[in-house]
């Protein structure tokens, strides 16, 4: 390889660096359904992680987020939902016209012993009435199983058939750290901002891309 030859494969390679970032900032929110939804609200739809148990008040990771985005946040979260109990609860949530639904659930299908098809149809139907609304959904996912992630490839699957944004692991290393914890399976105030922080890291990128969709000024 000559040295001119050199250069131009550098260049090459920058310029095709360069036009990955600009397209996606590191994801690839082209294939998120509904990113240009002319609704406003943020919801955060889920059970006691949403909620918030084992926090005090204004420490449950909704509200974290709301603050890390500068951005009012619906906390839709109710301590000891299923997945088949979140599909009951939909029409309430539609009802704030969401722009966006951060879904965090799978808990407590694990600790019921809910079979794993069950709780991927009903995760599916979650995520598709969300958007038949016209909402973006982010799917946040979590570790569950004891010696391996059994929940993993559901959550991925969902967001890959339906165009839902994935968000994964929000709770690593969160409920192994005494100090990130209140209880065996909820995070204390510290536990819930980390995890508000990592959602604000790839919500915030996405909610610019939805904008930049529609031409508004916004994150």
């Amino acid at each position: 390889m000559t040295i001119a030859q050199a250069g131009l494969f550098r260049c090459a390679g920058y310029v095709a660096l360069l036009l990955t970032l600009l397209g996606c900032g590191g994801d690839n929110f082209r294939d998120v359904r509904n990113l240009a939804s002319t609704y406003e609200a943020i919801v955060c739809f889920g059970d006691s992680l949403t909620e918030g148990v084992g926090a005090n008040g204004g420490e449950d990771y909704p509200s974290v987020l709301a603050r890390e985005l500068a951005y009012p946040i619906v906390n839709a979260g109710r301590r000891g939902d299923t997945t088949g109990d979140a599909l009951a609860r939909i029409s309430d949530v539609v009802g704030h016209n969401p722009r966006l639904v951060i879904v965090l659930l799978g808990g407590n299908d694990f600790l019921r012993q809910v079979p794993r098809g069950e709780t991927k149809k009903n995760l599916a139907e979650v995520v598709r009435r969300f958007q038949a609304h016209g909402a973006m959904v982010a799917l946040a996912g979590i570790r569950l199983g004891i010696f391996r992630d059994e929940f993993a490839p559901i959550y991925e699957a969902i967001a890959k058939e339906f165009g839902a944004y994935y968000i994964p692991q929000v709770m690593e290393g969160i409920l192994s750290n005494p100090q990130l914890k209140s209880d065996p399976i909820h995070p204390n105030g510290a536990g819930y901002r980390l995890m508000a922080q990592r959602m604000a890291g790839k919500i915030r990128p996405l909610l610019r891309a939805a904008d930049r969709s529609t031409g508004r000024r916004g994150f």
